[in-house]
């Protein structure tokens, strides 16, 4: 538009126009004059006819000031808006290395004969076990997931009915784990945990060893009600540990870890094991052992057997483990008196207990009193819990939507249901007995074999 403006007034001005006057006299012209106007003349034959006029500077200003004007309006004008390149979704499906490694476990054993001994659908169910315990281990999909495409397998192959398979999930022994779970999440919901980690610290606190005590045993404390060791010690006695080697000036990473951080971590990160195994409910496994020794003796394992076959060995090594440790790898402060100020003011800061700590208090102690007494009461694990749970929720301090969230609670009943159905039949097939016969026989083979080498060696 500016170059067609320009055009448009420089051809009102660039038009024919009668030649200009000459300004010299009239005089006769000489012979140089002649000349001139012959070369002239010349000039003006040869070269192309371009009748070129003055042009004002006026003129010149309102051609510079349109195109001046067009640039600004074409500069002013809105940009186009930049391309947005919309990048592909990430992957959310399972991984395909974990997936590949476990579906080929299960196929190549599928292929291989059956040993003598073994029914062929008894070996099948083994494989399609030994697949999901793979998947298990290198999780390509969440257990739950991996459990249940284990089940489906089953299914598939006819080598268990839908009822078969799915068996498990009327055992009370997962559902123990799960309304564990929801009363974990009573604890961490109140901050009753929290509450009673800090009255501990308060009281025993102030040397490195006595809260190193004060953190052991109110962990254990903590066990039969929570039944996940990452829960209990990660959610609740971690970012207490974390405070306490603050307030102590032990940091991580700054060169003064050994002071008290060091060895405080490693004796919560040692006895978290301990108290795991004193109490059926401490960890998800335990209910899983305790299912498997029931279908091998015939003879169940209740919450009080548990705790009186465990409880001695465990105060013993709860007692023993970080004095050892401190004795091995010693903190560099021996006394911790700003851990006991930093209790009470966590707990100036929480205030009196609330109703709800109360409920959840009262409520653990009913239940915890009915796994201890059940067996007189004639009240079984799994209905004191659900008395419990359902005291948490008709009070509120618990709600149904936050259990139905509790994502860990549910994949832990679907993986144990699982586990616990194909052992049952795998023990019912008699595979178990044959595996338990097999390896007595190899065992005993070896140490008939190397006892005569070892002993003239």
């Amino acid at each position: 538009m500016a170059s067609l403006a320009l055009t448009s007034s420089l051809n009102l001005r660039l038009r024919h126009t009668p030649p200009l006057k000459a300004r010299h006299s009239q005089s006769p012209p000489s012979a140089v004059s002649l000349k001139s106007r012959s070369l002239h003349a010349f000039h003006h034959l040869s070269a192309p006819k371009l009748n070129v006029t003055r042009v004002s500077r006026a003129d010149i200003g309102r051609c510079l000031t349109v195109k001046a004007a067009a640039s600004g309006a074409a500069s002013s004008s809105p940009s186009p808006a930049p391309v947005e390149v919309k990048q592909a979704p990430a992957w959310q499906g399972a991984s395909m290395k974990p997936l590949i490694a476990s579906i080929a476990t299960g196929v190549l054993l599928w292929l291989v004969p059956a040993p003598a001994g073994v029914s062929r659908n008894a070996w099948q169910l083994l494989s399609i076990f030994l697949a999901t315990i793979v998947g298990i281990i290198t999780q390509p999909l969440p257990l739950g997931a991996v459990a249940l495409m284990g089940l489906g397998a089953c299914v598939l192959t006819k080598t268990l009915t839908f009822a078969g398979a799915f068996s498990a999930f009327g055992d009370p022994i997962p559902w123990l784990i799960a309304l564990a779970f929801f009363f974990a999440r009573g604890f961490i919901k109140t901050g009753l945990g929290n509450r009673i980690a800090y009255q501990f610290v308060k009281l025993f606190g102030s040397s490195s060893l006595g809260l190193g005590y004060s953190l052991v045993f109110s962990e254990a404390l903590l066990a039969p009600a929570i039944p996940s060791v990452s829960a209990r010690a990660g959610g609740i006695f971690l970012p207490l540990v974390k405070s306490l080697c603050v307030a102590c000036g032990s940091n991580a990473g700054d060169g003064t870890e050994r002071k008290l951080g060091s060895w405080l971590m490693l004796t919560c990160f040692q006895t978290s094991v301990i108290s795991s195994s004193m109490f059926l409910t401490a960890m998800a496994a335990n209910p899983l052992a305790a299912n498997l020794t029931l279908s091998t003796i015939n003879r169940p394992i209740a919450w009080m057997d548990w705790a009186k076959a465990a409880v001695v060995p465990g105060l013993v090594s709860l007692i023993v483990v970080p004095f050892l440790l401190y004795l091995i790898y010693p903190p560099q402060i021996k006394s911790s008196p700003d851990a006991p100020k930093l209790a009470q003011e966590r707990l100036e800061k929480m205030g009196p207990m609330s109703k709800n700590e109360w409920i959840m208090a009262a409520t653990l102690v009913i239940t915890v009193g009915l796994w201890v007494f059940g067996g007189v009461l004639n009240v079984d694990a799994v209905t004191a819990a659900i008395l419990g749970l359902s005291v948490l929720l008709i009070t509120g301090v618990v709600t149904w939507k936050e259990c139905l969230a509790e994502s860990v609670a549910w994949d832990t009943l679907t993986w144990f249901a699982a586990l616990i159905a194909m052992a049952g039949y795998l023990n019912k097939y008699g595979l178990i007995s044959w595996f338990s016969q097999t390896v007595v026989k190899v065992c005993l083979s070896f140490f008939l074999l190397v006892f005569p080498i070892s002993y003239y060696m």
